[in-house]
């Protein structure tokens, strides 16, 4: 098994300097965070995998230097290169990525770019990946691929290679419905689609992982179980890893003397007073310049700590040349001169600004010095920032002020928490946070510290690909079950050889798919040949089992003379015999529930009754997925409560809640026409739960097949119903 790290970017940059070749290490929390990850597995003597790192290495490279590039990448760095043209990068990166995802799915949608050419771009380069891993890739080999840059990777490589163990995690927020809607109908849909090609699909937060199945539930119909999605033909997961640090690096960051150096150069220059410390990508989402408005506001109500304190404001530089971060970037030139214009003197300059990278040493030194972090994301995947913070403080002295829009202040609940679009909370925050004891810093930072020990970058990682991997047994259990050749080859030959055969077909789902209105799905010509055929084979009963009424079922399949169950079982009409009840029903119930299921069709648009002689049905496939299935489980509570003692049942099925009398189901039905009959060969086959009564009575030798995945009391399954019609056809052309 080799493990496949995907990501936009490789762990480093190859560069190209007349003609020669040359390689720089990349910096960023996802690329920090999995080399960790992956150092861990080789140090380990217990586990022993070989991964492949596959991403873009940072430039253009020609022709002529790409077998020299793959070669070196590979023997060098267990990485491979996707090769891409700088237009189509350009496209890709600074314009979908940038300029379209990043900005709305960090809710700001004024910032949203919606061009054409971007997407074709970043359809483009996902297959480009797609067409490089599928050349290395084996069916047992595990991919994980990572953040929002390629989200249709996932369906393509299914569709490419369907046994492959996929993984992929989002480090940016997911966007409520009501942002992600905002995307055009066909993108949304596509990267919906391509996110569910995954086994497991990853995020940082709760709120992000149900944001996420929410606008799978209301875009694409599929709900969800505890994050389990059932599609009909997979089973996948969205499930919650906030992602660590390596905190045993920055905890004993300390010991490294040149860091002791820049601590100690540090304190000299700021001498004794207290430093705020704010470190951060230039990006409009970091919240950079209400940040600043909240220092400013601590100033100006806080005269006594003038002279006292000084903001340390680093900003990296980031995207250089997109427009919206150049005006950014002057805004805070502007405010940064107007605080330090309007309070600093001579000898005090509230602000000490610089736009640089930091390396690892000063980053670490001024963490360790500084008695406050101000880290203020006006939205954040997660921000690692936070966290390497905390984890450095060996004395743990200093105090986190921390957005609540950061993914990170689900787990340091012991910081400041703020609100980061209002400064006068800002204010306030700074001001608990210069008066805070030693005690009471200690006490927090201890509980924080403890909990990032715990839950590393590593602890990150393994929990999950050892979930990646126990999805995958689930769906290999499932797959499984599928009918393959050779079972299929056996069963025909037994139908074939069997001198008395019933065949129990369900309707709905199993020979015809889920039409709008439940009236829309008369059989075609092919289903009625089909069941003719069937029908008419030497020594073969067919019963055709549905919900639908007996008048329905008569005006559809009556010239056939087949066998038919209605509404689940309580009417059952045999072959040349008339409709018959199997046991007496009441229906005096109906008028009174029929009026409280019409209350729910008035509640929710889109909802219908459908009404039988002993049986209703709410059906509420049309109206608005996330809406009915509330109220369908508000009606089912009703119902419940109505019927405590009286002789019904209430279930809620696919998109509908039927009402109707105990003891009344297919398997009763189908018991009935066993009963006193030999028969060398049963078949059932259907796709809900009404055909699990069925399944669960049948003989121990008998064939059952459920239409679609998921847990059954079938021996087989199918994917859907136009494999049954195809597995029919084989049975009796």
């Amino acid at each position: 098994m080799r493990l496949f790290i995907v990501s936009n970017r490789l762990p480093f940059t190859v560069t190209e300097k007349e003609g020669k070749i040359g390689f720089e290490r990349s910096a960023g929390g996802l690329i920090t965070g999995i080399s960790d990850y992956l150092n861990s597995l080789k140090d380990s003597s217990f586990t022993k995998i070989e991964y492949i790192w596959t991403g873009w290495p940072g430039i253009a490279i020609g022709k002529n230097l790409q077998n020299e590039v793959k070669q070196r990448c590979l023997a060098e760095f267990s990485a491979y290169p996707v090769f891409i043209s700088n237009k189509n990068m350009e496209n890709f990166y600074h314009g979908f990525c940038n300029k379209t995802i990043w900005p709305l799915f960090h809710c700001f949608p004024a910032y949203t770019v919606y061009d054409e050419d971007f997407w074709d771009s970043y359809r483009q380069t996902n297959e480009e990946f797609l067409n490089t891993i599928v050349n290395i890739l084996e069916p047992e080999d595990i991919l994980w691929i990572h953040d929002y840059h390629l989200m249709l990777l996932p369906k393509l490589l299914r569709e490419r290679m369907p046994e492959v163990s996929i993984g992929f995690f989002l480090h940016i927020p997911f966007p409520p419905y009501d942002i992600f809607r905002l995307l055009p109908n066909t993108w949304r849909i596509e990267i919906l689609e391509g996110l569910l090609g995954a086994d497991l699909i990853g995020f940082h937060t709760i709120e992000y992982t149900q944001n996420f199945l929410r606008c799978v539930l209301r875009l694409s119909g599929y709900d969800n179980n505890i994050g389990e999605i059932n599609t009909g033909e997979r089973m996948l997961k969205a499930d919650t890893f906030p992602m660590g640090i390596n905190f045993e690096k920055f905890f004993a960051a300390q010991d490294n003397i040149q860091i002791q150096k820049e601590i100690k150069n540090l304190k000299e220059h700021f001498g004794g007073k207290k430093i705020i410390l704010s470190v951060d990508r230039l990006d409009y989402t970091k919240g950079i310049l209400n940040r600043l408005e909240g220092y400013e506001l601590f100033l100006e109500k806080n005269p006594n700590w003038h002279k006292k304190v000084v903001m340390l404001l680093i900003v990296v530089p980031s995207r250089i040349g997109v427009e919206s971060y150049a005006k950014t970037k002057n805004k805070i030139d502007e405010i940064v001169g107007k605080i330090n214009g309007r309070f600093g003197t001579i000898e005090w300059t509230p602000i000490q600004y610089q736009y640089k990278n930091l390396p690892f040493e000063q980053l670490t030194a001024l963490y360790a010095l500084s008695d406050i972090a101000l880290i203020t994301p006006l939205r954040d995947g997660m921000n690692l920032i936070a966290k390497e913070y905390v984890s450095t403080k060996r004395d743990k002295k200093g105090v986190l002020i921390l957005s609540e829009m950061a993914g990170a202040a689900k787990e340091l609940a012991e910081a400041i928490i703020i609100n980061p679009n209002h400064k006068g909370e800002i204010a306030r925050a700074l001001e608990e946070a210069v008066e805070m004891s030693c005690q009471e810093q200690i006490r927090r930072n201890e509980i924080m510290q403890k909990r990032l020990s715990d839950y590393n970058v590593i602890r990150w990682a393994g929990d999950f690909i050892q979930e990646l991997k126990e999805v995958v047994e689930q769906r290999k259990r499932f797959e499984t079950k599928l009918l393959s050749f050779s079972e299929e080859k056996v069963l025909l030959r037994d139908f074939k050889k069997a001198q008395s055969k019933i065949i129990f077909l369900d309707y709905d789902g199993t020979l015809a798919g889920f039409a709008k209105d439940p009236q829309e799905a008369m059989p075609d010509e092919e289903i009625i040949r089909l069941l003719k055929l069937i029908n008419e084979y030497p020594q073969t009963r067919v019963i055709l089992t549905s919900g639908r009424d007996r008048e329905t079922l008569t005006n559809w399949f009556g010239r056939l003379n087949i066998g038919l169950i209605a509404e689940h079982g309580v009417w059952i009409k045999e072959k040349d015999l008339d409709w018959q009840l199997i046991k007496p029903l009441g229906n005096d119930w109906k008028p009174r529930l029929l009026s409280l299921s019409r209350v729910y069709v008035d509640r929710l648009p889109g909802s219908f009754i459908e009404e039988k002689e002993f049986s209703l049905v709410w059906h509420y496939r049309e109206a608005d997925p996330e809406l009915g299935s509330l109220r369908a489980k508000e009606l089912v509570d009703d119902l419940i409560s109505l019927t405590a003692n009286i002789g019904l049942q209430i279930l809620q099925g696919n998109r509908v809640v039927e009402i109707r009398n105990s003891g009344v189901n297919k398997g009763a039905a189908a018991s009935y026409l066993l009963a006193g009959n030999k028969y060398d060969f049963v078949l059932a086959i259907g796709d809900d739960w009404t055909d699990e009564d069925l399944f669960k009575i049948l003989p121990q030798q008998a064939y059952s097949i459920k239409v679609g995945i998921g847990s059954s009391y079938a021996r087989y399954n199918l994917m859907n119903y136009k494999e049954v019609l195809r597995f029919l056809k084989e049975m009796v052309e």
